[in-house]
């Protein structure tokens, strides 16, 4: 069984561009009301259409400012058959833009839209409010810490060489170039001493 494609026309590495609609609908009783695309939370019915009007531009402007625009986005747009700009057709491109619709001879309706960089500017009566981010460009490695010698091969390294049987040279251990001990020298002492006074 083959199952139809929601979106036959995105490419299959995008997802599908979003839309919302916020509109003000009038009614037999003079009074409106404003609706969203998205389930929002909206004022209850009023007689006072432009403070309706209001509200629904603010709330088109607070979707704009709280959406993070994708930029593996499909251009909505195409999904449309590009009817926002009917004379011009184009082919989509670009990077992904968020752009805001509204005609002010109609002043009812508020549409923001997830379209290609191709296809925003032929659109009527709409402005981008948002672009996508640029790919992050990938991190480069942090250089390796410089290895630390251990404590012995750097006393090692520090004391000078001694002489050894078959006439090379090596490093004298930390043992042997640290200053002899107090009671060492003290000892030395008492045998010179001694040993001078068997000379005389």
């Amino acid at each position: 069984m083959v199952l139809a494609l929601a979106y036959p026309d995105a490419p299959s590495a995008r997802r599908p561009g979003r839309s919302w609609t916020i509109r003000v609908t009038g009614h037999r009783d003079r009074t409106a009301s404003v609706s969203c695309s998205s389930a929002c939370a909206m004022p209850p019915r009023s007689r006072d259409v432009a403070a309706l009007r209001r509200f629904a531009e603010a709330h088109a402007a607070a979707h704009a400012k709280a959406v993070t625009v994708r930029a593996d986005a499909a251009c909505a747009c195409r999904r449309q058959q590009c009817a926002a700009h009917e004379g011009t057709r184009v082919a989509c491109a670009g990077p992904v833009v968020l752009v805001l619709r509204h005609d002010p001879a109609v002043g009812q309706v508020w549409t923001l839209t997830e379209v290609c960089s191709a296809c925003a500017p032929l659109m009527s009566h709409a402005r981008v409010v948002a672009r996508a981010a640029a790919p992050a460009r990938p991190v480069a490695a942090a250089a390796p810490a410089p290895a630390v010698e251990p404590e012995s091969a750097r006393s090692r390294a520090a004391a000078p060489p001694r002489a050894v049987p078959g006439g090379f040279s090596a490093p004298l251990t930390a043992a042997e170039a640290a200053p002899a001990a107090p009671r060492e020298r003290a000892r030395r002492r008492v045998r010179y001493r001694a040993e001078g006074a068997g000379r005389g």
